[in-house]
């Protein structure tokens, strides 16, 4: 009886492991479909909010809300799921970073928000339902499955890994508050904003974003987190060039974008 137990629970970690691998090509998929999409689509919330996409949901209900299983997730797996891995200190390091992340943008961000424009319901549900897919892949990866060296958190990933993620936090908090404090009492319309890194890019906010989950992969060093950055490097990416270029429209022009895109993606994966 105890060997057939142990050859289930072999077997269902050999299952959930590969479902792990399958999500995170799955997560890949969606960043370039997404990127592709947004080639002949504006992203329809914030300034380009359209009521062509549901009902408008409150826009600091909406963030709370789609962003709560993110933070949740990983938490009730960590003290739900019989986390193997989170006695380990470099996994609670890990998970403890992803739950800062999340903390932040679901029980902070929305406080912070000034007024902002509604969310209409399909890209709420489709964020809450992201959120739940991926707030499971790493929390499920990095409770259960990641394995790490005593030394982990000494050593180079890490430590670079963390200034990183650190890094893209910072520079995304400090460049949302230079956005929630562009205009003045009654002030309306688009206007540019300054300071920080807005001085050198457009979407500052979304290079610091883009950074810190860069940095959160090479801490991590998992599957899963590395398709959770190039997922975002896709997205963001490609509304931060929206933002850039808001009249260049077209087939050629997206598909070049994303093929340069994919391109310093393997490059980059090939010299790890």
């Amino acid at each position: 009886m105890e060997a057939a137990g142990a050859l289930w629970q072999w077997q269902s970690r050999t299952d959930e492991r590969r479902l792990l691998e399958i999500l995170s090509y799955g997560l890949v998929g969606i960043g370039a479909l997404s990127a592709l999409l947004l080639c002949f689509l504006r992203m329809p919330y914030g300034r380009y909010f359209s009521r062509r996409f549901g009902y408008p949901v409150p826009a600091r209900l909406a963030w709370t809300l789609q962003e709560l299983p993110s933070l949740l997730v990983p938490l009730g797996l960590s003290l739900f799921s019989g986390a193997a891995r989170l006695s380990e200190w470099p996994n609670r390091v890990l998970v403890a970073l992803f739950i800062v992340h999340y903390a932040h943008r679901a029980l902070i961000f929305p406080v912070l928000i000034r007024g902002g424009k509604p969310t209409p319901f399909i890209i709420f549900a489709l964020a809450l339902i992201f959120c739940v897919y991926n707030g499971y892949l790493q929390g499920r990866s990095l409770s259960n499955y990641a394995e790490y060296p005593s030394g982990w958190l000494k050593g180079p990933c890490f430590i670079v890994g963390f200034a990183g993620w650190l890094s893209g936090m910072a520079i995304n908090i400090y460049s949302d508050h230079i956005l929630r404090n562009l205009r003045k009492p009654g002030e309306t319309g688009y206007k540019i904003p300054r300071g920080g890194l807005f001085e050198y890019v457009t979407g500052a906010n979304f290079f610091g974003e883009i950074l810190e989950w860069f940095g959160f992969a090479l801490a991590s060093c998992t599957f899963e987190s590395a398709a959770f950055a190039i997922c975002t490097l896709f997205i963001l990416g490609s509304r931060a060039h929206h933002h850039h270029h808001t009249s260049h429209w077209g087939l050629a022009p997206c598909l070049g974008r994303l093929s340069a895109m994919v391109i310093q993606i393997i490059k980059m994966l090939s010299s790890c």
